[in-house]
């Protein structure tokens, strides 16, 4: 038959706690051993509007991105809804996005994944701005 698609990279892992912690590709630690220049953006859920709303503040988002080409390496989001989360970034990452693509990505407001777009803002521009 036919081989199967599969980068091990990309298949999510999520910790079922409260918070849940849920991650996708590599770590900033596995980005330096590899020698690999890279950008972070972390967006914490205490500015974001849908976590006040629902007050549930802990945690953030994370992204790390090759510093050249500006390409999704990692997220990492500690949040009660992390594991519902992680989604998108792996769909990003599968397709190659970059942190200035999923910055330009229009979300629904007030949702806890403006908190991805604002990390991708902070990793790609150097600030987060909510539209």
């Amino acid at each position: 038959g036919v081989e199967p698609h599969l980068d091990y990279n990309l298949v999510p892992s999520v910790v079922y706690t409260h918070p849940e912690v849920a991650w996708v590709g590599k770590t900033e630690e596995q980005l330096k051993a590899d020698g690999v220049e890279f950008a972070k953006g972390k967006f914490p859920f205490a500015a974001n509007s849908r976590a006040k709303t629902v007050n549930d503040t802990d945690g953030f988002v994370k992204v790390l991105t090759d510093k050249k080409t500006d390409k999704l390496l990692g997220v990492h989001i500690i949040n009660a809804q992390a594991g519902e989360m992680i989604h998108e970034a792996c769909l990003a990452m599968e397709y190659g996005a970059s942190s200035e693509d999923m910055a330009r990505v229009c979300h629904a407001h007030p949702t806890l994944t403006e908190a991805l777009k604002g990390a991708c803002q902070l990793a790609s521009f150097g600030k987060a701005i909510n539209c």
